[in-house]
């Protein structure tokens, strides 16, 4: 496992996955497929009995690095296509409790990693947003359809359209958060949260 995600093991069979991959959590291809064999092999150790998601940075994750992307030739694009799938989509159907701890903003294809978990806690600093209308960009099918199935249509159809992110109140009036807590709380919160889920 390289160093762009790190595993921590706690009490009652949780495990955090720290995402770290400086300085925004910037998608790309390994890093989504790497997330998704991860996601697999903690999904079917039976050691484990939730999983916590968190960062270290101030921006929990921006989504695709849009630079970089300006640069894929086909292969490069079916490669990130297919790794926002099949990323966000282990993530999705993890039997195994998950539960995200958002301090900054999650923007993008960085919003899935919340929309994709069970349970999700931000704080006041949390951003919210689908930006790719903002640069003409579409959304693969996976992580589409984990915006269907967790957002109502109207919540989804202003996120898409408007390109705007949304504080961390709206969000959970949105339905995209669950519990908000004080800056700096947040991990710990997560923590408490999967040890509780795990018993």
């Amino acid at each position: 496992m390289s160093e762009d995600l790190v595993c921590t093991r706690h009490p009652d069979g949780v495990i955090e996955i720290g995402l770290n991959r400086a300085p925004v959590n910037a998608l790309s291809a390994g890093f989504l497929m790497e997330f998704a064999a991860l996601i697999d092999h903690m999904g079917r150790d039976t050691d484990v009995s939730a999983i916590v998601l968190s960062s270290p940075f101030k921006v929990f994750s921006a989504g695709l690095d849009l630079k970089e992307a300006q640069a894929f030739d086909l292969s490069a694009q079916h490669a990130i296509v297919t790794g926002l799938n099949i990323g966000f989509l282990a993530l999705f159907a993890c039997p195994k409790p998950t539960l995200v701890a958002v301090a900054g903003p999650a923007i993008a294809g960085g919003l899935f990693f919340v929309l994709a978990s069970d349970w999700r806690i931000a704080g006041p600093r949390a951003r919210f947003g689908l930006a790719e209308v903002r640069v003409g960009a579409d959304f693969p099918v996976g992580p589409m359809e984990i915006a269907r199935a967790t957002l109502g249509p109207n919540d989804l159809r202003r996120l898409m359209l408007s390109g705007q992110p949304i504080g961390a109140e709206a969000a959970r009036g949105a339905g995209i958060v669950d519990e908000m807590t004080d800056a700096g709380a947040e991990r710990e919160l997560a923590l408490l949260r999967a040890r509780e889920m795990a018993k």
